[in-house]
């Protein structure tokens, strides 16, 4: 068991002002795991108060002295690296091999690449008569989801901590364990007091508490558009800032020179990935009518290869879904698909054969989706494919652009120089041109609902930082 009773708060493990606990459940086995305190407001008011005592000697801290800490904290997270792997395998159902690379790999290269770039970013520049200066925006409240735990939090931590913020962290509770092996690592790596801070609990009691605390100066979430939308609102109060990273209904567009056979693949690699817990997920294939039979076909054959079981035996593609909650959720979409008449082309709402225990739900294909119908706009956070055709490149525009969200896409053609012309028409805020694949220094982030700033690289260390400009007395004029 994985129990924890304390915050990591000013340096130190302290106990919970809150009363009560929150139960952490395995996805395969349906068993409690562990269990994390529930948060109070009082918890959230320690935390930030020992952020606030940290920050000016932090964000004044060398930048080359930042960066070492960083490199401590990637060199801690590599030596508990298959611990990690095979907790978040345990939180979420994503199968070890692949945790490995993602949900520990990628952390890992955040807290590192930070590091890197913390010592050469150009921290000022001359304008003229002025010097333009980049400074820590303060105290930051991280609010971050459970798909991708540990990375979530590296991407907001890492740029953080080496733009000279310092953090209250708050994970989901739903995967939070991960983030006690961090804060394990960073008092190992010897981060001054405060700089970092833990605190867990339930978003409407300390979530709330953190948004709306004078002395956060900006909150950082990823998770729904629904409670995007309401930490803009709580954070609207004090005129913080506030950068989101929210849900997605991306599009994969196979134009009609493309190789069918590798778009398709690409298109449910990129679906079913953590069993489609990824906002970015590619969950509409708009295909050209002419080519619907095929491209169905290729779909629907590829998708039964994707085996499902316990993400720890080391032979399944999907694990579980992260919750009874979300796994009733995922079903009820793919039986509004079925009785708004799309085309059931494999999987379907029953568990999976030999699968009566855990969050498992079969990955499914629909085709002939009807683009405005609820399973094509609406972000459904599992594996389900929804198979879209199209009559000209125009009409594929208007599908793909034609939902609330703009997060991630894809363009599959016959030359990368028709995919990007395409890609340019697309309101998103990254496109994956014939299956390019995910950069971690490049910026991510979306477009309308899916939310505002970006996360990774310089361009995620950027959203930490304010301007500010000396105005200095211009030279006198030569004689």
């Amino acid at each position: 068991m994985h129990d924890h009773d304390k915050f990591f708060i000013n340096g130190a493990w302290v106990a919970a002002l809150g009363r009560g606990s929150i139960e952490v459940i395995q996805g395969s086995t349906e068993q409690v795991i562990g269990r994390i305190p529930a948060g109070s407001e009082a918890d959230a008011e320690a935390a930030v108060r020992a952020a606030r005592g940290a920050f000016d000697a932090w964000s004044t801290t060398p930048a080359s002295v930042r960066a070492g800490f960083l490199e401590k904290i990637a060199q801690g997270l590599q030596a508990r690296s298959e611990e990690l792997v095979r907790l978040i395998a345990m939180e979420v159902g994503m199968p070890l091999k692949l945790a490995g690379m993602i949900q520990v790999g990628l952390p890992i290269a955040s807290f590192a690449g930070y590091a890197k770039l913390a010592e050469k970013f150009e921290w000022e520049e001359t304008v003229g008569h002025s010097r333009v200066l980049r400074e820590a925006v303060g105290v930051l409240a991280c609010i971050t989801p459970w798909n991708y735990p540990l990375h979530q939090i590296a991407a907001k931590l890492g740029a953080a901590l080496a733009a000279g913020c310092t953090v209250v962290l708050k994970p989901s509770e739903v995967a939070p364990l991960n983030a006690f092996i961090l804060a394990e690592v960073i008092q190992e790596a010897g981060l001054p007091p405060g700089v970092f801070n833990l605190v867990t609990g339930y978003g409407p009691e300390i979530g709330e508490a953190l948004v709306r605390h004078p002395q956060v100066d900006m909150v950082s979430f990823t998770g729904s558009t629904r409670a995007g939308r309401r930490i803009s609102e709580v954070a609207a109060a004090s005129i913080k800032r506030v950068a989101l990273e929210l849900g997605g209904k991306s599009a994969s567009v196979i134009l009609d020179d493309a190789d069918f056979a590798a778009a398709v693949k690409g298109t449910l690699n990129a679906c079913f990935l953590n069993s489609g817990q990824t906002c970015s997920a590619h969950t509409r294939m708009l295909v050209p009518e002419s080519r619907y039979g095929e491209a169905a076909g290729l779909a629907a054959d590829y998708a039964k290869s994707f085996t499902v079981g316990d993400p720890l035996a080391g032979s399944a593609r999907l694990g579980p879904l992260v919750s009874k909650v979300q796994r009733e959720r995922v079903r009820g979409y793919i039986e509004k698909g079925i009785e708004d008449g799309a085309e059931l082309l494999c999987g379907g709402p029953e568990a999976p054969a030999g699968l009566s225990t855990g969050y498992y739900v079969q990955p499914t294909v629909f085709g002939r989706v009807d683009p405005d119908s609820t399973i094509a706009q609406e972000e459904i956070f599992g594996p389900v494919l929804s198979i879209i055709t199209y009559r000209d490149e125009d009409e594929a525009v208007r599908i793909a652009n034609g939902t609330p969200y703009g997060l991630g896409g894809g363009v599959w053609a016959g030359s990368d120089e028709r995919a990007i012309r395409f890609a340019r028409r697309l309101r998103t805020g990254q496109v994956d041109i014939n299956g390019g694949t995910f950069n971690g220094r490049a910026p991510f982030g979306g477009y309308k609902q899916s939310g505002n700033g970006r996360e990774m690289g310089r361009y995620g260390m950027e959203e930490f930082l304010e301007y500010k400009s000396l105005q200095l007395k211009p030279a006198p004029a030569a004689a």
